[in-house]
């Protein structure tokens, strides 16, 4: 297997990931671009936090800044609702709506051990 494209294929997951994820919190805060399937969300609830979490984690992810410590955090927050949120519901993702929060989880650790890849605030530091 090659190896020559690791970085920018780590640096589409990145940005792509990140692209998604600002839409979830843009969605609990500003009801952008759908809104949340809850409804109006206060800003200092769960969901209102988890929304800045991934609107500020999000944008930080997208450009590459901080993108390890970030990731790592943003996969936690995605274990965290995966557990509170859709495991309660039953065991299998596909059946307890989770597979979403699980995908952006492990994609959040793979580039939390393997950095942000190219086209990174943290790659040309």
């Amino acid at each position: 297997m090659t190896e020559r494209y690791i970085k920018e294929s780590l640096g589409a997951l990145r940005i792509m990931s990140a692209a998604l994820f600002i839409c979830h919190g843009t969605s609990k805060l500003f009801a952008w671009p759908v809104r949340h399937a809850a409804g109006k969300i206060e800003v200092s609830s769960l969901l209102g936090i988890a929304g800045a979490i991934e609107v500020v984690g999000g944008l930080m992810l997208l450009v590459g800044l901080l993108a390890r410590p970030v990731a790592l955090i943003l996969a936690g927050e995605m274990a965290f609702a995966y557990f509170m949120a859709h495991a309660v519901h039953g065991f299998w993702p596909i059946a307890n709506g989770g597979e979403t929060a699980l995908l952006f989880c492990f994609a959040f650790l793979t580039l939390a051990a393997n950095g942000p890849g190219a086209w990174s605030i943290d790659s040309k530091a």
